[in-house]
């Protein structure tokens, strides 16, 4: 078979980045206002929204990540992109929240809910996140695609190339071309996840040959003697559950649909079909690690895995699908990504400290403009990255840190601003401090362990309790405006002249708001009528994730 990168894998590539760019640009007609250019006006039905959700939650840094650690030490790692797994069900719960509070960004909620600084406290961060994120996708791509092609595309001409087509739809289009690409390149996701599988199996003698090669604990669920066991996945859930209440996209992830049930569905079932592409990833490392033992080769880099099957598994023609669908990965997070940190820097910075009185044809050049300088400081991050997955869990461990304020400011009134800023800075000072001691070198992104993460969660959380019963309460207007906004409905089809309905009649109570609550009377009258939306939902989820888990098992011991 020719491995080489030609010349129909390279017209399959630029019809690609033709295609898709041209298809963004055109649906910039759209778009006329700051609203629009940064929600998409919430006109986006379930279809888009399980498409966002999947899309802007799936990058090239996740495959490139799954397949080298399963490569390297069983199928059992999937846990490591699983570790929302079982956590899932709990975005149906946490969905309503962002629409809920009738705001554009995360930033927004945070300053309702404690104070202006808090605000900017937290847009600062979530700058910073956007930056880690998409230089760590963007590594991923550079990895796979320059072993794919034999380095005849290099890291960073795949940089450059990328970066250029999503950045020039996204710039005129905002969160409507990201959206409606996104649908379409979730489709390729897919593609990509399956198409090595067949051809695979095929070349190391199927399941059997795979069983004759690879020792036997790589073909299990869970594997504490490889550092896989039972407090890793709870604590890599723990990352996730907290963290993904504090990552920035998540206004336009659940809160741009045309209903919450929308947005729910969204954030839920898009991240599912996630989990079950995951499959397909960590089953390609298996598939790899028998490969490479066949052919009697060495890989220096584990995560060179996906883009050595790519290469010597397909066929000319595929190998420039296969190319075009990583690409499609990276453009449709990067693409979301690049919108919400316009958002975050334009109404959380530029209109609140520089210009209030802005208009909103003003807000929506800051918007493209803010967007575009920020993600050219995410392509510098991306040359600094070394491991694709430890830059990944980096990214969602400092989210997981700042969500102790997101998370305990919904779940609990007596949160307030002091003991928020107290347990963030706790929990990321020691979290610094543990790793620092074990390994007697300070970086930026450390190996992901996960005793040290559950230390700086457990004191993060601590001192944001003792804290805020320490100090003066949040004003009463302030938390009684912002948790009134979360007991009522957000469907623009039930507002009667200028009032939302409350939630709790029409049985969409929400669970997880103010846990204290639930140690009174009150809360409990007309349970489980007034909590139908979140039970029925909630527990439909857990299904899900049962049937997933058994798939994974079925497959790996056929």
């Amino acid at each position: 078979m020719d491995n080489a990168f030609n010349w129909l894998d390279t017209l399959v590539v630029v019809v690609y980045f033709l295609g898709i760019t041209g298809y963004g640009l055109w649906l910039t007609r759209r778009v006329k206002t700051s609203d629009g250019y940064f929600r998409g006006e919430r006109k986006f039905n379930k279809w888009i929204m399980i498409a966002q959700g999947f899309g802007a939650g799936t990058h090239s840094e996740n495959f490139v990540a799954q397949t080298g650690a399963s490569f390297q030490m069983g199928f059992a790692s999937i846990w490591y992109q699983w570790k929302n797994m079982v956590i899932t069900p709990f975005y149906w719960l946490i969905a309503p929240w962002y629409r809920r509070s009738e705001r554009t960004t995360v930033g927004e909620i945070v300053e309702d809910r404690y104070g202006r600084n808090m605000g900017i406290f937290y847009t600062v961060f979530a700058i910073l996140f956007f930056i880690f994120a998409q230089g760590a996708m963007l590594k991923g791509a550079g990895k796979v695609i320059s072993v794919a092609t034999n380095d005849m595309i290099s890291t960073d001409g795949v940089v450059y190339a990328m970066t250029a087509a999503f950045i020039l739809y996204s710039f005129f289009g905002g969160l409507v071309s990201s959206a409606y690409a996104t649908f379409i390149q979730g489709f390729m996701i897919i593609i990509l996840s399956l198409m090595l599988i067949p051809l695979g199996l095929g070349r190391v003698g199927g399941m059997e040959g795979m069983h004759h090669l690879l020792p036997a604990n790589f073909f299990e669920l869970f594997s504490p003697e490889l550092g896989i066991g039972w407090f890793t996945i709870a604590m890599l859930a723990l990352n996730g559950v907290i963290g993904i209440t504090a990552q920035p996209h998540m206004v336009s992830m659940c809160a741009t649909g045309r209903t919450e049930r929308d947005g729910r569905l969204g954030q839920t079932y898009g991240s599912f079909v996630k989990r079950t592409v995951t499959i397909g990833w960590a089953f390609t490392g298996l598939i790899v690690a028998a490969l490479v033992l066949q052919n009697g080769k060495n890989l220096s880099d584990p995560e060179m895995a996906f883009g050595y099957a790519t290469r010597e598994l397909l066929f000319p023609g595929l190998t420039g699908l296969m190319v075009a669908s990583i690409l499609a990965a990276n453009m449709s997070s990067a693409s979301n990504f690049m919108v919400n940190s316009g958002a975050l820097f334009t109404r959380n910075i530029y209109k609140v400290l520089l210009k209030r009185d802005a208009s909103d044809k003003e807000l929506l050049w800051v918007g493209r403009v803010s967007s575009l300088g920020l993600t050219l400081l995410g392509v510098l991050f991306a040359l600094y990255v070394k491991s694709v997955l430890h830059a990944f869990l980096f990214v969602e461990t400092i989210a997981a840190f700042m969500g102790i304020m997101i998370f305990g400011g919904v779940v609990w009134k007596r949160a307030n601003r002091y003991g928020a800023l107290a347990g963030v800075l706790t929990a990321y000072v020691l979290y610094y401090m543990l790793n620092y001691l074990q390994t007697g070198a300070f970086e930026i992104v450390y190996k992901w362990k996960p005793a040290p993460f559950g230390w700086a969660m457990l004191a993060g959380f601590t001192v944001m309790i003792v804290v805020s019963l320490l100090t003066r309460p949040e004003k009463k207007e302030k938390i009684d405006r912002f948790f009134g906004n979360m007991l009522r409905l957000s469907d623009e089809d039930r507002i009667r002249n200028g009032q939302k309905p409350l939630a709790a009649p029409l049985g969409h109570d929400l669970l997880l708001l103010d846990l204290p609550s639930w140690f009174t009377r009150e809360r409990w009258k007309g349970f489980p009528k007034r909590y139908k939306e979140d039970l029925l939902g909630f527990l439909y989820a857990w299904l899900f994730v049962g049937g997933l888990i058994l798939l994974a098992w079925g497959i790996i011991k056929m």
